[in-house]
């Protein structure tokens, strides 16, 4: 990364306080990104450019890009538009669910952060993260803060968006790398699992299952620290929940390609939990800030109607998204890290 550019880690705390900001600091929430239309030629595009960054796919361009334009993208393209169309949210402020949450989510934090600018930025995708801090610059700001909302690291992820920092954008960067302990997240996190229970007479009786994006094994082997960070993640929730080990699960769902996953797969840890006679099932996704293609068709349409073929009830559990704790304890990491940032 540049010289200007450097990383911190969130401390976990949930105590946000009012940072002295100068005027010529910025803080750039990023997503990793969305097609801008649910259609084919628009997710070609999406994917083409995701499926390009060598974070994501190691193979050499040699091998990878004939069997990407010529293979992969013309299949694919058709059948993840359908999938972006069954789960677009229409009207003025609307858009694929991960754009606007994204855009909502950064608004909401500027509430938390009146003296501080703060936009949104997409890795992959508009906006792109590279015009945004380009315009940063040009609109004079001379410091950017970027927190990827990824709360778990990942070289195939967040290492990403340090790719992009390191280019040099003409501004003095710093990035959170990751906030999946911190005890503002977790709290919000654990009051959300709450508040979707909230009705039931008998909220133990239903099973937890913790899904987290997957992520091929050679990348756990080479040292990425993704899984434990999920694990440990999961862990403080249930424990902020009082739950038992036997109350819930942890899985990775979102496989893609032939080459081995991290396991247990969501939809295998499914219909196990199905065949040992459970019913009840909820599921939160805390590896994913807001709600997407991921969450609302994979998880809450198709593996919904999986498990109930197998005779269960799958009920989903939304994303933090936009809602106030979410914004509250992401403005209390970035304050923590603009603090510590002479």
């Amino acid at each position: 990364m540049q010289a200007n550019a450097s990383t911190v880690t969130s401390t976990p705390t949930s105590t946000p306080a009012a940072p002295v900001i100068a005027s010529d600091t910025a803080l750039v929430l990023v997503n990793l990104g969305t097609p801008d239309a649910p259609t084919a030629p628009a997710v070609r595009r999406y994917l083409g450019e995701f499926l390009h960054d060598r974070r994501v796919v190691s193979l050499t361009r040699w091998l990878w890009c004939p069997l990407l334009h010529f293979g992969i993208l013309p299949l694919r393209s058709p059948k993840v538009a359908r999938k972006y169309a069954s789960i677009w949210i229409e009207g003025e402020d609307g858009g694929s669910p991960l754009a606007v949450y994204t855009r909502r989510l950064a608004r909401a934090v500027q509430g938390q952060l009146p003296g501080l600018r703060v936009v949104e930025a997409m890795r992959y995708g508009n906006p792109s993260l590279a015009k945004v801090l380009d315009g940063l610059r040009e609109q004079g700001m001379a410091r950017a803060l970027v927190l990827p909302l990824y709360p778990q690291y990942s070289t195939s992820t967040t290492a990403s968006v340090g790719d992009v920092l390191a280019r040099g954008r003409g501004l003095s960067t710093r990035m959170v790398e990751d906030y999946h302990l911190d005890a503002g997240w977790v709290g919000a996190v654990a009051d959300s699992i709450r508040t979707g229970r909230a009705g039931d007479a008998a909220p133990s009786a239903r099973h937890l299952l913790f899904s987290f994006h997957g992520l091929p094994q050679r990348f756990a082997d080479q040292g990425d620290p993704y899984p434990q960070q999920c694990e440990a993640g999961a862990r403080a929730i249930a424990a902020a929940l009082g739950l038992a080990d036997d109350a819930w699960t942890l899985a990775y769902q979102s496989r893609f390609g032939r080459e081995k996953w991290l396991e247990p797969s969501t939809s295998a840890t499914l219909s196990a939990l199905a065949a040992r006679g459970v019913r009840e099932v909820d599921v939160v996704a805390p590896g994913f800030a807001v709600d997407c293609l991921e969450t609302l068709e994979e998880v809450a349409m198709m593996l919904a109607e999986d498990f109930a073929r197998h005779g269960g009830r799958l009920r989903y559990i939304p994303c933090l998204n936009d809602g106030v704790p979410h914004a509250r304890a992401l403005a209390a990491i970035a304050t923590r890290a603009l603090e510590r940032w002479p």
